[in-house]
């Protein structure tokens, strides 16, 4: 009796279900089976060769809709490290700076460049240290006693500007030397 109880192969839980799984299908094994000689691969061409599958998108010869289809868009290289970040989302931080915000997940790590926008209430002062603000950010901060001090941009090189600017601030020189 313990031997039977113990031995659940005949419980109603190891039971089958009918249509649950399927015979394996035997190809190639005589015409008598229904799927001998060609297998049910149809006869001759690419398709019923070993390793003829076509590449997906291929189109036999004919240009791609892929290719065909015109490119648009790009990204762009100046606004890839920028972001802007209204002042509702950190409206309850006391110090504002790239760091924090990269350490409240407010902005990703690559982020370079930060600008605060947006005008709302401010609970507690906030002081704001080397990043852009609007005008009306810059009115909402201060109007709750808090500070702005944001970095300078560093001016343009003089080898990045465009060579019709560069001669022509040359010619102005020179004819500036030349009246005096």
């Amino acid at each position: 009796m313990e031997n039977s109880e113990t031995n659940n192969s005949l419980g109603l839980n190891t039971l089958t279900s009918t249509g649950t799984s399927k015979n394996r299908k035997r190809v190639g094994r005589g015409i008598g089976s229904g799927t001998g000689k060609t297998a049910g691969r149809g006869h001759k061409g690419q398709k019923s060769r070993s390793g003829g599958s076509i590449a997906r998108g291929f189109e036999g010869g004919q240009m791609p809709l892929q290719q065909r289809i015109p490119k648009f868009g790009f990204s762009s290289r100046v606004n890839r490290g920028s972001k802007e970040v209204n002042l509702k989302n950190i409206a309850s931080m006391a110090d504002v700076n790239l760091d924090s915000l990269k350490a409240n997940r407010i902005i990703s790590q690559a982020t370079k460049k930060v600008k605060i926008f947006g005008v709302c209430e401010v609970s507690q002062p906030m002081t704001v240290s080397g990043i852009l603000v609007t005008k009306g950010a810059k009115e909402s901060i201060e109007k709750a006693g808090g500070t702005v001090a944001f970095i300078e941009e560093k001016p343009i090189k003089e080898k990045f500007i465009k060579r019709s600017k560069k001669t022509d601030t040359k010619t102005l020189k020179d004819k500036e030397e030349s009246a005096e």
